[in-house]
């Protein structure tokens, strides 16, 4: 599904983000990246979907390789990778199915999602979104009024509604107190069981990974110093994961990435109009409010 053959990122500048990192994901797992902050996690997961590129080796998501040089192949390869960030990126004052439909924007025509003008079955989509995580109840509701927790779960409805093959999942409950971080993983799990989606979270925390996880990857200095089932995660064989190390992170921090570019959307602005109540009447839109 997701095959690294040894690929390095080199960071402006010459500093090394990835180091000849081999890896092979197969598809319908749940793989959670584990290590401290600077590791490479962010950096490796981004190249997945092209928002890192690559500087050498081969990067292959289903049966393309990626070439980070392409935007057409950059904007298909994200309408089927989902990313669900750690600062939810939501639009605040807007409702959350709105929010949510941001998720249909690569399916849709420019103009029409610019407009907020989303069919019917998008809507749907949406609602069915809002109800696997357990809140279509607050579509209607303006995205601030939500807590951290609910934020977050809205994040995940839009990732699923964009129908996609992979969730990429970077640091999602890193700003989230113990309960609520262990919902939102559960919520992720649940996911990739019932429908199979490929998932690949990054945690600082090896409890959560041992919790949720069928593979543990370990990560220092860009590179991959564990990788195993979640059973083989022991202290003694994840201890090197966690010897700190400068990495790429240090030197050049992640850049801010909108929704839109994570998407594969066509350039726009992320605050479009709120969207209007409408569409099919089915179940999840009545439990809804409409």
């Amino acid at each position: 599904m997701i095959r690294f053959e040894n690929v390095d990122v080199v960071y402006p500048g010459g500093f090394p983000g990835l180091k000849k990192v081999d890896l092979n994901i197969e598809a319908g797992e749940f793989v959670v990246i584990v290590g401290l902050s600077g590791a490479g996690k962010s950096t490796l997961i981004r190249t997945i979907n092209g928002l890192v590129p690559y500087t050498s080796g081969t990067l292959t998501v289903g049966d393309e390789v990626v070439d980070p040089s392409s935007r057409r192949q950059l904007r298909r390869l994200r309408s089927r990778v989902g990313m669900i960030f750690q600062s939810f990126n939501l639009v605040s004052r807007i409702s959350v199915l709105s929010n949510v439909l941001v998720g249909r924007s690569s399916q849709t025509s420019s103009w029409r999602s610019l407009l907020g003008w989303y069919r019917a079955a998008d809507k749907e989509i949406a609602f069915q979104s809002l109800e696997r995580v357990g809140i279509v109840e607050k579509a209607y509701n303006r995205a601030s009024a939500l807590s951290g927790g609910q934020q977050q779960r809205v994040a995940i409805a839009r990732v699923l509604a964009q129908d996609p093959e992979v969730i990429l999942a970077d640091e999602p409950v890193a700003s989230l107190d113990p309960p609520t971080a262990h919902q939102v993983l559960q919520d992720l799990r649940r996911i990739n069981r019932e429908l199979g989606i490929t998932t690949i979270v990054n945690l600082h925390h090896l409890d959560m990974a041992r919790r949720y996880a069928d593979r543990v990857i370990g990560m220092r200095g860009g590179e991959v110093v564990f990788d195993g089932p979640v059973e083989a995660a022991t202290d003694a064989a994840i201890e090197g994961v966690y010897q700190r190390s400068l990495t790429a992170e240090d030197v050049a921090p992640d850049a801010p990435v909108s929704v839109d570019e994570a998407l594969g959307a066509e350039d726009g602005p992320e605050e479009g109009p709120e969207v209007e109540g409408g569409g099919s009447a089915a179940s999840p839109a009545e439990r809804a409010g409409r």
